[in-house]
């Protein structure tokens, strides 16, 4: 086995492990500092609304230009008067985009831009768009938005609990602020790929949420009728638990997202990629996070805030002062009986070495070898 597949296997088994629940504050204020300056950025900044939502033309120059993205810049803004975007394609094209402006000024930019890049003017292709169509997209994505949360929260109150679908919608407001401030602080524009990208990225950070939330329900059964562990070291057994499993989905999913962020828009040139792939780079990142270091410490404090869970806590701190929890093998037993599990698997495990009992002789006053 693998030293990652080995550490999974501790992991799960509880026999190693980090105290995700005991350090919530810092995640949380982690949280809040990221949110906050997002937050700024958006209201300073703004977000760069692409061509789609505020209407204007888009020119495309023939193939293999040798004019540098800079200079055709120049040119349409001397022939616009507006501020232009200006792509270099793969083919070596050029995409002009100039926002508010008609369809009279649009055939005179394109005459300019002809004469400018010295091209004839039929071979630049020029394109209208109007701004109710990126509106309309704008308000489908925003109606998309909200029935997602309503239907997310509903499943999870029906299939976990209440607790549980609060603190996942918790987690998606935090990624896709995360997200839209990133936007606004680098000045990437936001098009049609973007808001595709972040209703995408909703549902991988659901994924992970729920993975976390089904181990805890798991774990959690019958909890009052044990002493030995709260409800909060039962959810950092089952953050631990499904750690590596979290981080290469994760990873597995991020690799190609860097590679048409990094290289395609970066490296190639292809602007037109950093639409939707920064968005679900972000997205992604942010998602993997609030699953483990928000959504679940968040569940925990609420869960903490029950009588049941209140006392529960108040016996198994009791019987630990007691020195109850000094004698390791007893511990387990009792674990083992209480959950119901001969095999101890579903006991939860303290974060750090689990001590196992000896294993019992087995064939104990029979000589070794085989019978004759």
């Amino acid at each position: 086995m693998s030293k990652l597949g080995n550490l999974g296997a501790r992991l799960h088994h509880g026999e190693v492990g980090y105290d995700f629940i005991k350090n919530r504050k810092i995640w949380y204020g982690i949280s809040i500092l990221i949110t906050i300056t997002a937050i700024v950025g958006l209201a300073v900044r703004g977000l760069h609304m692409g061509i789609e939502f505020q209407g204007g033309a888009v020119f495309t120059t023939p193939k293999n230009m040798s004019v540098s993205v800079a200079t055709a810049e120049g040119y349409a803004e001397d022939a616009s008067g507006h501020d232009a975007i200006v792509q270099k394609l793969g083919d070596g094209s050029l995409r002009i985009q100039v926002a508010g402006i008609d369809t009279g000024t649009s055939d005179k930019i394109k005459e300019t831009l002809a004469k400018d890049l010295k091209v004839d003017g039929e071979q630049i292709n020029a394109e209208l768009v109007g701004p109710s169509w990126g509106e309309q997209i704008a308000n489908k994505a925003w109606q998309g938005l909200g029935i997602f949360l309503v239907l997310v929260v509903i499943y999870l109150a029906i299939a976990f609990e209440w607790r549980m679908a609060v603190a996942a919608f918790v987690a998606l407001i935090h990624d896709i602020t995360i997200t839209v401030g990133i936007y606004a602080l680098v000045g990437f524009e936001v098009t049609p790929g973007t808001v595709i990208g972040l209703l995408t990225i909703l549902g991988y950070s659901l994924y992970d949420t729920v993975v976390v939330f089904d181990s805890l329900k798991e774990q959690t059964k019958d909890i009052t009728k044990q002493t030995r562990w709260t409800y909060s070291e039962i959810a950092n057994r089952s953050i631990n638990s499904t750690l590596v499993r979290s981080v290469n989905t994760t990873v597995v999913a991020l690799l190609p997202v860097a590679g048409l962020l990094f290289i395609g828009g970066g490296v190639l040139g292809a602007g037109m990629l950093n639409d939707i792939s920064l968005s679900l780079f972000v997205g992604l990142a942010a998602g993997a996070y609030s699953s483990i270091f928000i959504a679940t410490p968040l569940v925990a404090d609420l869960k903490e805030l029950e009588p049941s869970m209140k006392s529960l806590k108040k016996r198994v701190l009791a019987k630990r002062a007691q020195g109850g929890a000094t004698d390791d093998t007893e511990h387990s037993a009792v674990t083992d009986e209480e959950y119901g599990d001969e095999d101890g698997d579903a006991a939860p495990a303290v974060v750090g070495p689990r001590h196992q009992p000896a294993a019992r002789a087995r064939g104990r006053g029979r000589p070794s070898g085989k019978r004759r």
